[in-house]
């Protein structure tokens, strides 16, 4: 499927809210024929580069679907928008345009059974329940409540400050329970360099 990017600093996951403002008209553009055509984009992760001006040189080969759930004109003049992660994707193929937006080729990557959130997940949990009363997290209402363990490994994957090398990784893992003790033992790698 050809799917127009987003190159962003950021990582997107399933599942999750990204609040945008858009002021380049190549991206105007691209939402314009997104709402026309009443599909998302793909949200990517600039490994070299800058948001605006001309393409990225580099971006993640791996991204996440964004699906378009509201938008507004903002007081400054920008397009408010927000998203919502849908798929997982990864790029077969890309092409600058002639505006510098990048149109790519996708192959969506398969969802793995997933389960439900278990007593063994209970820190997990409790450390969502606290990053959502964060004003940052309560504003893309992003609460606590999830009932998978891909949706609490996307979620904390998503707010939990690492490095985006490390969430991509924890993009492209496909089993749940795999993605939960990632993020454990990032978590304690970040406890760690905290006390250190």
């Amino acid at each position: 499927m050809n799917l127009p990017l987003f190159p962003l600093n950021t990582v997107l996951f399933p599942g999750c809210v990204l609040d945008l403002q858009i002021f380049e008209a190549r991206y105007l553009d691209m939402l314009s024929r997104c709402l026309r055509q009443g599909h998302g984009f793909g949200v990517v992760t600039l490994l070299e580069g800058h948001e605006v001006g001309e393409a990225p040189s580099r971006f993640s080969g791996l991204g996440c679907e964004a699906l378009i759930r509201d938008w507004q004109q903002r007081p400054n003049g920008l397009l408010g928008l927000r998203v919502q992660g849908g798929r997982r994707l990864r790029i077969a193929r890309t092409e600058v345009q002639r505006d510098q937006s990048i149109l790519a080729e996708v192959e969506w990557l398969p969802e793995c059974p997933d389960s439900p959130v278990g007593s063994a997940d209970a820190d997990l949990l409790a450390l969502l329940g606290a990053l959502a009363e964060h004003p940052m997290v309560a504003a893309l209402d992003m609460g606590g409540q999830v009932d998978t363990q891909a949706a609490l490994a996307h979620r904390l994957a998503y707010l939990l400050p690492f490095e985006p090398e490390q969430k991509l990784e924890l993009l492209g893992l496909d089993a749940p329970e795999v993605a939960l003790a990632r993020v454990q033992s990032l978590l304690e790698r970040l406890q760690g360099d905290s006390l250190g």
